[in-house]
Parts: structure tokens; sequence; C-alpha cells
């Protein structure tokens, strides 16, 4: 998977991956279809607007800084 290899080559604890491929018709539109990408592996979250991934990511930032064991 292209997003797992690239937060290895990049040294990123996470990458937010958006599936953007014309199918999903994400692009230009008002959701995301996102995958987080760890050294846990993938976790994709359910296609939700834009404002909600934001808040998501967001909060799942504040309890990685909190407990670092859930990064």
């Amino acid at each position: 998977m292209y997003p797992l290899a690239k937060r290895l080559r990049k040294g990123c604890d996470w990458i937010v991956a958006n599936d953007v491929s014309p199918e999903t018709g994400i692009m230009g539109g008002s959701e995301n279809a996102i995958t987080l990408i760890s050294d846990t592996g993938a976790e994709a979250w359910p296609r939700m607007g834009k404002e909600a991934v934001a808040q998501a990511l967001a909060a799942r930032i504040a309890a990685a800084l909190v407990s670092p064991s859930l990064s």
C-alpha cells in the first residue's frame, strides 16, 4: 500500500490518505473518505464532511499528545 511506504519514507507518525479516485466523487465535493495510516496499520474512517474529518483528526491528535500510546 503506497501510504504505508510513504509514511516510513517521510518519517511521519501518521499520514492521512484521502481517496479521491473518480468513482468516489470526493474530488471537489464536500466529503472525504480518509484512511489514517500509523505504525499500527491503516484505519479507514467512514465517509464524512470535511469539518467532521477535521474535528475527528484534531481530537485524535489531542488524545495522542496526552497519551502517546494512542498514536
